[in-house]
């Protein structure tokens, strides 16, 4: 087990960066999630700490080692792919225990790591079936009990459930927290499912266009976003961000008027409030009024949105809620739950 290292860290193709100047620790035994869309360069950030790409400048450290120049093999890490990367032709034991036969252990040692690592993913009654004859989630605890079988110094994980339905991705997630919680190996996760990233995660790396926009616990990045980025991103449904104006104090745009976001005037600002903190009301008894445009029943809640001067608006109100679209109802705001973000730099402005 070892702590991973970024100092300077950059990768670029001609113009284009992958990654920008990374400076990131992560500590021995964390469970670091790399969040973003598709190109903010988590997925390049993974591959340079397993030697897959090159950084163009800085320095990568895994424990001690200074492994710019260390070729794959020799950094101890195991990876954990979507597409599982199975052999069909081989038995389950025998798909588990490749890495344990190209590094040559004795067979009955290996036997042995076979099974230990089969049973941290309860794979034990499947060692002699063949990947066809699997499920989706057995087959990625195949390829999991594949990286554990020989107990590397860092775990890398790329978007490894992506593949599976809702269902098994809830059950896989509660096995790879607890999987983590066991065996306490460094782990970066990479993934663009905010879900994973809030429900595995030591700490949430946030990335986009090549930058780490914020790096926290998963509450943190949830509760205090850096910027505008970190506000949309984060959240199902993603925050509101309504732009306009604060004036004495009340911030105002078309159609809405919120009192109490703190003080003075400012032109040219961003207020973000979460779905779950607004409140669906009687006309005229929040702080502004708007037409329902939908309503979704989700099971544990309702999704009503609005339209709010031209801009969609979403509330989470109760499961037992219900409206019509087109009604008119109130919208109540509690100030002390709104963010206020610069709308020219997109960071925050603290209240």
């Amino acid at each position: 087990m070892a702590s991973i290292q970024f100092n300077a860290v950059t990768k670029r193709w001609g113009d284009f960066f992958g990654v920008r100047e990374l400076d990131l620790a992560v500590a021995d035994q964390e469970f670091l999630v790399l969040l973003g869309p598709s190109g903010c360069g988590k997925t390049t950030t993974m591959r340079m700490v397993a030697g897959l790409e090159e950084p163009s400048s800085g320095e990568i450290f895994i424990g001690d080692d200074l492994v710019n120049d260390m070729p794959p093999r020799e950094r101890d890490i195991a990876m954990v792919f979507q597409n599982y990367g199975l052999y069909p032709h081989m038995s389950v034991r025998d798909n588990i225990g490749y890495p344990l036969k190209v590094r040559g252990i004795p067979r009955e040692d290996a036997q042995k790591r076979i099974d230990a690592a089969a049973a941290k993913v309860e794979l034990g009654p499947f060692l002699e079936r063949k990947p066809a004859q699997l499920s989706g989630g057995q087959r990625q605890r195949v390829a999991l009990a594949r990286s554990l079988v020989r107990t590397p110094r860092v775990f890398l994980m790329d978007e490894p459930l992506s593949n599976l339905d809702a269902k098994l991705r809830v059950t896989m997630r509660a096995e790879l927290k607890h999987l983590h919680h066991e065996l306490r190996i460094t782990t970066i996760y990479v993934t663009h499912d905010q879900m994973e990233a809030m429900t595995l995660a030591t700490r949430v790396g946030v990335m986009n266009k090549g930058v780490m926009q914020q790096l926290a616990p998963p509450e943190e990045v949830y509760n205090d976003p850096a910027n505008m980025f970190v506000a949309g991103f984060i959240g199902s449904p993603s925050m509101n961000l309504v732009h306009g104006d604060l004036v004495d104090g009340t911030f105002r745009a078309e159609g809405v008027a919120v009192p109490g976001i703190g003080g003075g005037s400012r032109t040219g600002v961003v207020l973000g409030i979460r779905p779950e903190d607004l409140r669906v009301v009687g006309p005229g008894q929040g702080v502004f009024d708007a037409p329902v445009y939908s309503s979704e029943l989700t099971g544990e809640s309702t999704l009503v949105t609005f339209n709010v001067g031209g801009r969609h608006v979403c509330a989470r109100g109760d499961r037992h809620f219900r409206c019509e679209i087109g009604e008119v109802v109130g919208v109540a705001v509690d100030p002390q739950r709104a963010y206020l973000f610069d709308a020219a730099t997109e960071n925050r402005i603290r209240l």
